[in-house]
């Protein structure tokens, strides 16, 4: 079902009625009362514009604006800028396992997060920031009340393709938040904060085909797609952050830890055999203020939450930061 936000539906009314948004409200309360609230106060937005002759959705066929994206929605097409590319990830579960990557694209209207599943997934390497992505048959769906368009098998994403253009986007921007005020599922969030433990850099076996982790079974490494294989190596690397607030267990995947480390693949895959020599860049890290954009997860096996990095900024700029916290005095005081 198609789901309309309520703000959306006050906006339609408004844009095709005399009523203010206060007159409108009042007849949506109005209409609560009526049914005993035994409609949410969405149903009872709808009711009105019904009442009104007020048409809240008509599906057109052809490329949508992101602000007219609705969670719902199928077969939709739509054009953006690449704003931000986030970390491939793999995952298994007791019914499938599978990859999933993921990207936020803009146009002069609005921002929205594209994710990509399966084989679309291994398009996200040939992407980069500021890319003009055209998006053919996605679906959209709603996740922590934020729309998002998932690529499946059938979906087609176009990488700057001929003749399209976008000038001016809406900018995307991540939320800034503190350590101590960390939600469980909270997602595109920003942290500042300084390096206080790192752990020793992890590796582990993937299939070179598909990307999934292999499994090591007498002395042979079995991936579930491709049978016997000789595998490649991924890595992760986990760390304490510390805001002044409180501290959080983070976690760097492969394209983050080589942003964070300023290496190459190659570079720390020689660590796999010699993990001594990565002291050095541990010790240099220690101390040093970092920011990064993730989201939240909770670790049940330890009853604590956790932080998956999906960008890393190894050194902020400082007149930057300095600027943002005097915005938030500003705003507080406001």
């Amino acid at each position: 079902m198609i789901k309309i936000p309520i703000s959306d539906i006050i906006s339609k009314i408004k844009a095709k009625t005399n009523l203010s948004e206060q007159e409108i409200n009042l007849k949506i309360e109005k209409k609560l009362d009526q049914l005993s609230g035994l409609i949410s106060r969405e149903g009872a937005a709808h009711i009105i514009a019904n009442e009104l002759g007020i048409k809240l959705f008509e599906q057109t066929p052809g490329k949508l604006q992101i602000k007219n994206i609705l969670a719902g929605m199928r077969n939709v097409e739509t054009l953006g800028k690449v704003q931000r590319l986030f970390e491939l990830r793999e995952f298994q579960t007791e019914n499938r396992s599978g990859k999933v990557a993921s990207l936020v694209i803009a146009d002069e209207t609005g921002s929205i997060r594209i994710v990509m599943w399966g084989d679309q997934t291994d398009k996200i390497n040939q992407i980069k920031e500021n890319d003009i992505i055209k998006i053919i048959s996605g679906y959209v769906r709603e996740n922590q009340g934020r729309k998002e368009v998932h690529l499946n098998d059938r979906s087609k994403l176009m990488i700057n393709p001929p003749g399209e253009k976008i000038d001016t986007v809406k900018e995307y921007t991540s939320q800034r938040k503190s350590i101590e005020n960390l939600q469980e599922s909270d997602e595109n969030i920003e942290l500042l904060a300084t390096i206080v433990q790192i752990f020793d850099l992890r590796f582990f076996p993937i299939c070179p085909e598909c990307r999934k982790r292999a499994k090591e079974e007498n002395n042979q490494f079995i991936c579930l797609d491709h049978n016997q294989i000789i595998p490649s190596y991924s890595y992760v690397l986990n760390l304490i952050l510390d805001d002044g607030t409180e501290t959080i267990r983070c976690v760097f995947f492969k394209n983050q830890v080589e942003r964070l480390l300023k290496k190459t693949q190659e570079e720390i895959l020689k660590f796999k055999d010699n993990p001594s020599k990565v002291d050095t860049i541990k010790n240099e890290l220690l101390g040093k203020i970092i920011k990064i954009i993730g989201r939240v997860t909770k670790n049940s096996m330890f009853d604590r939450l956790e932080f998956i990095s999906q960008l890393v900024f190894p050194n902020p700029d400082p007149q930057e930061e300095i600027q943002k916290l005097e915005a938030e005095k500003a705003e507080n005081v406001s």
